[in-house]
């Protein structure tokens, strides 16, 4: 009995911070599934601006194709059109910088005119559906969030175990308890087999 009560915490507390992960996960499963009939209107904003000609003047072409922007350039960037580039890799050609600026549910990107320091930056945004389903995806949205999706698998390893050990324990006074977990291994190996190909 100590065992089945210790069971019984590490399925509700799995539970508690599982919870509204799985309801994110669940519902965007759904608007991933129907993604076709779903319609988002892409909003794009595109900004056009000068680098001052003292930060033009600093910019030299590295020896390797990818390189991040000078520390004075990205502070200028962040302070210009908050942007944050941080440490990405651009990539450098003799007369242009291209940063790839992609996030979950859009996309972004800015050049940098070596001539004469113009920097065009681009945005789109697909909307709310489109960046809970990059989320639910990994798309795009960085190392903590990566992080974030093993922790959580992990502790829905932790709510599926203790639930199928809780089971067991009650399977004697509920009938139903294995016809109906065989029933959710059967279905979707019936279907993979029969409609999938």
């Amino acid at each position: 009995m100590i065992f089945l009560g210790t069971v019984r915490q590490w399925h509700w507390i799995s539970s508690a911070i599982c919870l509204v992960g799985m309801l994110l996960f669940a519902i965007t499963g759904i608007t991933l599934n129907h993604a076709a009939q779903i319609s988002t209107k892409p909003r794009v904003e595109s900004i056009e601006k000068q680098l001052p000609k003292d930060l033009v003047g600093n910019l030299v072409v590295p020896d390797a194709e990818k390189a991040p922007l000078p520390m004075p350039v990205a502070q200028w960037l962040e302070q210009e059109l908050d942007i944050y580039v941080g440490k990405r890799p651009a990539e450098w050609s003799e007369d242009e910088i291209y940063l790839s600026l992609p996030r979950p549910g859009g996309d972004a990107w800015l050049t940098v005119d070596l001539t004469d320091g113009t920097v065009f930056f681009e945005k789109t945004d697909r909307g709310w559906i489109s960046y809970f389903n990059d989320l639910h995806k990994g798309r795009n949205t960085g190392k903590v969030w990566f992080w974030f999706i093993d922790i959580f698998s992990v502790a829905c390893v932790v709510f599926c175990i203790s639930g199928l050990i809780l089971l067991y324990r009650h399977a004697g006074s509920r009938p139903t308890t294995w016809p109906l977990v065989g029933l959710g291994l059967v279905v979707p190996i019936i279907l993979a087999l029969l409609f999938i190909h």
